[in-house]
């Protein structure tokens, strides 16, 4: 009789533990669906965003986790975005002061209150020019009526020649407002001249680059978006925020669902295991 009742209870925990586990089985996982994303594209495409475009620089997959401590990897697909944008900068160049333009340097002179243009005026490297001349001295003589170059001839005669008539007459410029000139390897444009200095304007170009996550929150000019990767190819964003939230609850729910039929698959099939184990133990009636 007892050994009957056992068999009842063993048969029906069977059958339960059977239920919970084709539901377990058969149950599809809801997934991640952006439903009519503003946003679907592969990488090398481009996102226009107001004014702005931003390019799909990349898409891949990595694998994170695992290693030798018996974690299993998880593969993460990210993405990155880029967009390239012009900033105006501007540097202005002090009456007086010395600029390197080209392979040269210059000084900047600026003339008269109301100047319009500076004058670039080329800073002579004295120093060069004599140790290139085999007959000059490498260093100049001061005396009291000024400064000369001592030079020796072929007869071994030595003269000194004033610093004016032995230096050639630097180079001179002069720019205007308006007027462009190649300045650190780009076109500035002289943007204003006063008294004090000239202001020199041009165009730098940047990159803006943004790092995509999967399922994060992703913002192009004002507007958020959430971000979604259906495969490692593709780029999925959706301003409907709230849908996306909808669906990661309604996982949150199914999870909770299944995690509680495995348990009860789990207790049916032990409890089944007890009963049938103490239904051998001999009685003592």
């Amino acid at each position: 009789m007892q050994r009957r009742a056992v068999a009842v209870f063993v048969a029906l925990f069977l059958a339960i533990a059977g239920v919970a586990g084709a539901m377990t089985a058969t149950a599809d996982s809801p997934e991640i669906a952006l439903e009519n994303p503003e946003v679907d594209v592969s990488q090398g495409d481009t996102i226009p965003v107001d004014d702005e475009s931003y390019v799909v620089t990349d898409i891949s997959e990595t694998e994170e986790g695992g290693g030798g401590h018996g974690g299993a990897a998880t593969t993460v697909i990210s993405g990155t975005l880029e967009r390239n944008f012009t900033t105006q900068t501007s540097e202005t160049w002090t009456n007086g002061s010395t600029v390197s333009v080209g392979e040269g340097e210059w000084r900047v002179e600026i003339s008269g209150e109301n100047a319009t243009e500076f004058t670039l005026v080329e800073v002579l490297d004295r120093q060069a020019i004599l140790e290139a001349d085999d007959a000059a001295e490498n260093e100049t003589v001061t005396l009291e009526d000024g400064e000369y170059v001592a030079v020796t001839d072929d007869s071994g005669e030595r003269t000194l020649v004033p610093v004016d008539g032995y230096f050639p007459a630097p180079e001179e410029r002069s720019v205007a407002t308006g007027e462009t000139l190649e300045y650190d390897g780009q076109t500035v444009t002289v943007d204003e001249v006063t008294a004090d200095g000239a202001v020199l304007a041009w165009e730098v170009t940047d990159t803006e680059t943004i790092e995509v996550a999967q399922e994060s929150t992703v913002t192009l000019g004002d507007t958020d978006y959430i971000a979604h990767f259906p495969d490692a190819s593709t780029l999925r964003m959706s301003t409907d925020i709230e849908a996306y939230e909808a669906q990661v609850a309604e996982i949150d729910r199914f999870d909770q669902y299944n995690s509680g039929l495995s348990r009860v698959l789990i207790l049916s099939v032990l409890s089944s295991i007890m009963l049938a184990g103490m239904a051998f133990i001999p009685s003592r009636y």
